[in-house]
């Protein structure tokens, strides 16, 4: 008996379209990747030996989203393959190979060749960067198939404002690009109350691009728009049995540091410290400064490597070293989610959840008020209002985590 994959309309359209360059841009939970790894295994069905690419931003997504994604679907579907992790490559049972690459490193998309290739997550990459990678792969495309068509480059992301996706499918109509829209409402199987979560977590611009998939400015105005200086004051001030939850920013010669306390499910910064001259100095200073307290640090992920004042511990070691608990994970969230993070604790569905002491943090005030997007679509750190920002962004982002409200792989499968 054949097993049947539900896919909703704008999935249908991505996956069977028999445009050179079809694009699917979607909204959060829409399953624009599960589109694009459904796009692939029925072009590998169809073309027994020969090759196809799949192209993630880097290689962690292809080890911890890509591999599991394909291999659940083969599996439901009953296809014998052989998964090769250091290859990075999936052998189907006809012949046909699907291999993985990272966009990470564009010059590194060279020595092979395929017949059909999606990039997953386009406009998450850098607008340069997804052109090279772009072009790279157009040049990988060019196994001749047996019945004469085209070879066929295909895109999907969740569109980050006039990017790579708007550039090469949004901004005008060209042969052989078609563009596919899809709203997260054309996810049937989305859990209850995602919907509610993302509209309580994004402003108007944001939702129009993440709920429905369209492309909108998201670089105007403040990155902190919703921050109020008086709705989002406190007086609260360290007691003597609070633990200290402190975000810190690593920079030469410029250190910033925020000290938290945790009030029931708010967190209150009461106290800043900014142009510290190096990590040694930052630990001595909070130790000195307050010695009968636990004290947990949110730092910087790269500071796991990087040596301070040409020391020859990590910063992350020197920090353990004056007895602070350090609190970081592997690698750094993405700057969208830190950002998000925060702004859902300073106004999340009219509830306030970060406070700040004005009279301590003044610094974190001007910062919050006055940051703005850069033309590259960053936050700006040219004027100089990025490091505190920063540094209270990775204790957020580590403890309040907005990426958790997000959809899993399992609530968008047999759409």
């Amino acid at each position: 008996m054949t097993t049947k994959i539900r896919v909703s309309t704008p999935q249908k359209k991505f996956i069977n379209s028999k445009s050179t360059h079809p694009a699917m841009v979607a909204g959060y939970g829409a399953g624009k990747s599960h589109a694009a790894v459904l796009r692939i295994i029925k072009l590998a069905l169809q073309y027994p030996t020969m090759d196809f690419g799949f192209i993630e931003p880097t290689y962690d997504l292809i080890r911890l989203i890509a591999f599991p994604r394909f291999e659940e679907i083969l599996q439901k579907l009953k296809i014998e393959y052989k998964l090769n992790r250091s290859d990075a490559t999936i052998k189907l049972e006809n012949g046909s190979q699907i291999i993985f690459r990272s966009a990470d490193n564009p010059e590194r998309l060279v020595g092979f060749e395929v017949a059909d290739a999606v990039i997953d997550e386009a406009d998450t990459l850098r607008i340069d960067q997804a052109r090279t990678v772009w072009v790279k792969m157009l040049g990988r495309c060019r196994q001749k198939k047996p019945d004469g068509r085209k070879n066929t480059l295909a895109a999907v992301s969740t569109p980050e404002g006039f990017g790579f996706m708007y550039e090469t499918w949004g901004k005008e109509k060209r042969k052989g690009y078609k563009l596919i829209k899809a709203p997260t409402s054309s996810n049937k199987r989305l859990p209850a109350g995602y919907v509610d979560q993302l509209k309580a977590t994004y402003s108007s611009a944001q939702l129009s691009a993440y709920l429905d998939g369209n492309f909108v400015n998201l670089n105007a105005g403040s990155v902190y728009h919703e921050f109020d200086r008086k709705l989002n004051a406190t007086t609260e001030t360290i007691m003597p049995d609070d633990v200290l939850h402190v975000g810190l920013d690593f920079n030469v010669a410029n250190m910033s540091a925020v000290v938290h306390v945790v009030r029931s499910d708010t967190a209150c910064a009461v106290m800043e410290f900014t142009g510290v001259f190096d990590t040694p100095t930052m630990a001595r200073l909070l130790k000195e400064r307050y010695p009968s307290h636990k004290i947990l640090i949110y730092p910087d992920a790269s500071g796991n490597a990087r040596k301070s004042n040409n020391a020859s511990e990590s910063d992350h070691s020197i920090l353990r070293s004056y007895g602070l608990q350090v609190l970081v994970n592997s690698r750094n969230p993405f700057i969208k989610d830190r950002v998000l993070s925060v702004n859902a604790m300073i106004h999340n569905l009219s509830i306030r959840k970060y406070f700040v002491n004005s009279q301590y943090c003044p610094m974190l005030v001007e910062s919050l008020e006055k940051q703005c997007y850069a033309k590259t679509g960053e936050p700006d750190k040219a004027a100089g209002f990025d490091h505190v920002v920063d540094a209270i962004g990775y204790f957020v982002a580590y403890r309040y985590p907005i990426v958790n409200n997000r959809p899993t792989f399992a609530a968008i499968t047999g759409i």
